[in-house]
């Protein structure tokens, strides 16, 4: 009785250990497409606060080229009311989406030109890891590493990062890039990672899905944003 006693009182610590420790909401990415000349693309994220059961969403228009937001391209919003159960606070998404469509046309974002993956995160990934992936099509090959840098542990948590880039093309030329400003730090962001790639149906635009773990209130919750490159 002892015996079963202790390992129900193990298995409670553990489980309220992970739950203190994954506490947080989880983002869902949204590729919602390009121009149809790749130079704006447009991407959003949802997802439901855990605190209040709110549903959130934030819409995001980026120039390419500049490897930046357009003006006014950084769009959130949070509903006033709680989800109803079984919702996934998708609703939000919807919502931002129909209340920006001018934004969309004016940017002549196609929903349609999606973009092509060329890598899929399948693990947790390590910082500092470099993955390589291939663009069959036009047969390009490319190396990426993802560098972080963390300044400071607990309440003055912020961090940092930028992303080497290697493209070797068919005729075994090859191109460098950075991408990113490394003297950019973001507040209460933990870790980093490549999660997604993609390019746009000319292959001349490529999109790196970032993963962040932010700490927020003791929570971990899990955000994204993009980093683009135009070839």
């Amino acid at each position: 009785m002892l015996k079963k006693k202790t390992i129900f009182t193990l298995a409670a610590i553990l489980f309220i250990g992970i739950h203190v420790l994954w506490a947080g909401d989880t983002a869902s990415f949204v590729d919602l497409g390009f121009s149809p000349d790749g130079n704006t693309y447009i991407f959003a994220q949802y997802g439901v606060r855990t605190a209040n059961l709110r549903p959130w969403a934030d819409l995001f228009v980026v120039d390419v080229s500049r490897n930046n937001f357009v003006p006014g391209g950084r769009i959130n919003f949070v509903h006033t009311r709680s989800i109803a159960s079984g919702q996934d606070g998708s609703g939000a998404l919807h919502q931002i989406i129909s209340q920006n469509a001018a934004l969309t046309a004016r940017h002549n974002v196609d929903f349609s030109i999606q973009g092509k993956p060329l890598f899929i995160a399948l693990d947790e990934g390590r910082p500092g890891e470099t993955i390589e992936f291939r663009d069959f099509e036009s047969n390009t090959s490319y190396r990426a590493t993802l560098v972080p840098t963390v300044y400071q542990a607990g309440s003055g948590l912020s961090s940092s990062f930028y992303i080497n880039l290697e493209q070797i093309n068919r005729d075994g030329t090859r191109r460098a890039y950075t991408v990113v400003t490394p003297q950019l730090r973001r507040p209460n962001i933990e870790s980093y990672r490549i999660r997604n790639v993609m390019v746009n149906p000319q292959g001349n635009s490529m999109i790196m899905v970032i993963e962040m773990r932010q700490l927020e209130d003791d929570n971990l919750n899990i955000r994204f944003m993009v980093e683009a490159v135009r070839f």
